[in-house]
């Protein structure tokens, strides 16, 4: 009877959901969780910790990334990028520009390693702000300063999940990048993604790579090289769905949309876009019989067929720079975008062909959405900050009906790791490495503030009764003690 029982509760939970990750309702497959919404619907993890307190480990983790952990069963995957002794030929030794000398120093005893990449970073992630496209570099200390000289070490790391022990690391490439990226992006944004036979990471210009659980390198894809704008980098994650492993490619130059088989890394399709650099994460769900990749950008956007890569609706509208991951809210996607302007669009995923200024459009709003962090989606109810401002927005996902308006969240400035959800509460992480736990619902109520010693941007994972954090250092894993 506990066996069907758990069937029939992981049945209900995939029916409701209709993601690329069903099935995992009890891990952490991809970089905004097992359905995509940034909720944990089986977990019980704590509302308070300190660096003292309620830390079943702390590991580090070598060299830097912003992505995400994800957790299958009892191993984390986390990507990283690490900074090596290795100069390229003809190149000046010595760091030449703040945004590599300080980035990714080589840490002593890891010098033969190496990670993975919304906002998402998020995939998370990882764009931050910048001038009209084709515009000016960014200034110094942002973006666009001198190339790095060094070769960077690419990696995928497997650790305990019961102790943070190392079970094995990966190199995947080991690469010069050709552009410096902003100074609070790093090269391995983009979080991995599993489908419970192999680990696959999109580190954009260092190509997609796919793993077996072991660590052995399956496959590698090269896809070029992006130009971002005003090279703040890179940091879409990819997405799977059933053998498919869809990849976006938004850039300065020529960007698409790309489908690779999961088992070879050969292409199914590829759709061109006509969108400038992006840093949102596409989400892929069915409905009706049909499978829909939901890519955003500042034009459009779009929902493509899983299967065929045709265009299946798109839409007008959102604002600059996407970061946020598209969520899904019964029979309806909702798109956030929040520089220079606020946009979003909640879409009947029964929509046909251009539907831009259409009355098919469920609801719209355009008073506050996010920047960098993406939103998360917890009981019908949507929570999301005001550009990357501790300032916090929720509204109803069914009707866009305004819940808590623009609050101030206390100790919390600057955020770019996107918020999480469990057991009744929702979870705020700001850069300083502080985490507000807020009790949900239609009032703003503060459960506690949780501060770590970290700078924080990677957005949190939560499995069972854990939450998996990652500092600029250190992995944390936080549980009751």
């Amino acid at each position: 009877m506990k066996i069907q029982s758990a069937v029939l509760t992981l049945l209900m939970f995939c029916a409701i959901t209709h993601t690329s990750a069903e099935g995992f309702i009890n891990d952490w497959p991809q970089w905004r969780g097992p359905d995509g919404s940034g909720a944990s619907a089986s977990t019980n993890p704590p509302t308070s910790w300190s660096e003292s307190e309620n830390i079943a480990w702390k590991v580090p983790v070598p060299g830097t990334g912003s992505s995400t952990p994800i957790v299958l069963g009892d191993r984390i995957y986390v990507s990283a990028a690490m900074k090596t002794d290795r100069v390229k030929e003809g190149a000046d030794a010595t760091p030449t520009a703040q945004t590599e000398s300080d980035r990714n120093t080589p840490d002593a005893g890891d010098r033969n390693a190496s990670d993975r990449g919304g906002a998402q970073r998020g995939g998370e992630r990882g764009g931050r702000g910048g001038d009209a496209r084709g515009g000016r570099r960014g200034r110094r200390g942002s973006g666009g300063g001198a190339s790095p000289t060094h070769y960077y070490a690419f990696m995928v790391l497997c650790l305990d999940r019961a102790t943070g022990k190392e079970i094995w690391r990966t190199t995947a490439i080991e690469q010069v990048p050709h552009e410096s990226g902003h100074n609070t992006n790093t090269f391995a944004s983009s979080s991995p993604v599993t489908d419970g036979e192999r680990i696959y990471v999109s580190f954009g210009s260092r190509g997609v790579h796919c793993l077996d659980l072991d660590g052995n390198l399956l496959w590698s894809k090269d896809l070029g090289k992006m130009q971002t704008r005003n090279q703040f980098g890179e940091g879409s994650s990819a997405a799977i769905y059933k053998g498919t492993l869809v990849v976006p490619f938004d850039h300065e130059g020529d960007s698409f949309i790309v489908a690779l088989d999961a088992q070879t890394g050969e292409e199914k399709w590829r759709q061109p876009r006509d969108e400038q650099t992006t840093w949102s994460t596409p989400l892929i769900t069915e409905y009706d019989g049909r499978v829909q990749v939901i890519a955003n950008g500042s034009n459009r956007v779009r929902s493509y067929d899983l299967a065929s890569g045709e265009i299946i609706w798109e839409c007008g509208g959102q604002a600059g720079n996407p970061i946020p991951s598209p969520v899904r809210f019964e029979d309806n996607v909702i798109v956030m975008t929040g520089y220079r302007g606020y946009a979003i669009y909640s879409i009947p995923l029964n929509s046909h062909g251009d539907i831009t200024d259409s009355e098919t459009i469920t609801w719209i709003e355009e008073d506050a959405a996010p920047y960098v962090p993406s939103p998360v989606l917890y009981q019908g109810q949507l929570y999301f900050f005001k550009s990357n401002n501790g300032v916090l927005v929720s509204r109803d996902a069914k009707t866009g009906e305004l819940l808590i308006d623009q609050t101030r969240v206390p100790d919390l400035s600057t955020v770019y790791a996107s918020p999480v959800a469990a057991a009744n509460h929702v979870y705020l992480t700001g850069r300083d490495g502080t985490t507000v736990v807020l009790k949900h619902g239609k009032n703003f109520e503060v459960i506690a503030s949780n501060k770590l010693d970290e700078t924080i941007d990677a957005s949190a994972a939560i499995v069972g009764d854990e939450i998996f954090l990652r500092g600029k250092e250190h992995l944390y894993c936080i549980r009751n003690q």
